[in-house]
């Protein structure tokens, strides 16, 4: 288990939901304020940006975006938010009861978010095995979320043990670092490596597919925390916008996600709840035709019916043909213990 603020996070508690804001407000404040609001209006207990200073973060080379077609330089300078602004955008965040949450990308971004106090640390998948980063972060005590995509067992396991000798709490999620990522890729089974080789982790999934359908999924191998990029319009534009749920999806992940969590679990056994339906769902043997004192029950004079209550239930048919009726049974009566000679006798 971690805490974020007040939150709880792990397998007793109901996933978390974090609505991946990111980059999605392309640098336009007024954009940052509606993804806030529509995130908040459904629901949504955390949020989170990504905090960029591009000439910390990188060097002015030409890398495209194939998505975009854009420079990675120019994309991330277009959407850098100033330290004042992204301090406005957590005052708002935590004014709306929700939690604030932010990827640094560079030692200063990292500083940064340490001078606004934030509650916790995701580090990308692109800095996942960038281990002075980790370093850094992890002095700040806080906890971290641990994104792996693009990084194997053997790359993560360097970065938890900065982290675990920070003495810091931590969740590692798994991740696919393909836009959008095909279903035969997201690989759920990852989860279970993860479990098995960091036990001390919350485990969680930070998903690239286009819908809901993996997040859902990977509750039943133990995730605890959803990340799902997160936009008021699909109609808006940005590298993240066709890999990004909308309102109406978050929704649908912050109840669907609620609803899977307390499926999980239990024994098959018969619930107490369920015995006054199986009085009328289960059958009881009846008879089909008139049958008189001295007759042998056979399958031509008793079979089973609705309701079970009321008679002997449809279980114990085969036990009672060959049996001999005691009375005369008139036709659709269940059969009880009183009808049957042997159980007569027997009592």
């Amino acid at each position: 288990m971690i805490i974020i603020g007040d939150r709880k996070i792990g397998k007793e508690f109901k996933p978390l939901v974090i609505a991946e804001i990111g980059i999605n407000h392309s640098g336009d404040i007024k954009k940052a304020y509606r993804l806030i609001d529509d995130a908040y209006r459904v629901g949504c207990e955390y949020v989170k940006f990504q905090c960029h200073i591009a000439e910390e973060e990188m060097i002015p080379v030409g890398v495209v975006v194939k998505e975009t077609g854009e420079s990675l330089w120019d994309i991330i300078s277009k959407c850098e938010l100033k330290e004042e602004e992204e301090k406005e955008l957590k005052d708002y965040v935590e004014f709306k009861g929700m939690i604030y949450l932010s990827t640094p990308f560079s030692r200063a971004a990292a500083d940064r978010l340490n001078r606004m106090n934030v509650d916790a640390y995701k580090i990308g998948s692109g800095e996942c095995n960038n281990y002075p980063l980790i370093e850094h972060i992890s002095k700040f005590g806080k906890p971290i979320i641990l994104s792996t995509g693009m990084n194997n067992i053997d790359s993560i396991k360097e970065s938890v043990e900065i982290i675990e000798n920070n003495n810091v709490p931590y969740s590692i999620l798994h991740c696919t670092s393909i836009y959008p990522t095909p279903y035969d890729k997201i690989r759920l089974g990852a989860l279970n490596d993860i479990k098995s080789n960091f036990p001390n982790a919350v485990v969680g999934l930070s998903d690239h597919s286009i819908g809901n359908y993996s997040c859902f999924a990977s509750i039943v191998y133990g995730a605890s925390i959803l990340e799902k990029h997160f936009v008021s319009s699909k109609r808006w534009d940005g590298p993240d916008i066709s890999i990004s749920i909308d309102p109406i999806e978050l929704r649908d992940l912050i109840v669907g996600s609620n609803a899977i969590f307390k499926a999980l679990g239990g024994d098959k056994s018969i619930l107490e709840e369920e015995r006054s339906v199986a009085d009328f769902a289960y059958a009881s043997i009846v008879s089909i035709k008139e049958i008189k004192k001295g007759e042998i029950f056979s399958k031509e004079n008793i079979w089973v019916k609705r309701p079970g209550k009321g008679g002997m239930r449809a279980s114990f048919y085969c036990g009672v043909l060959g049996m001999v009726a005691d009375r005369d049974i008139l036709k659709d009566k269940q059969i009880v213990e009183e009808d049957i000679m042997e159980m007569r006798k027997n009592k």
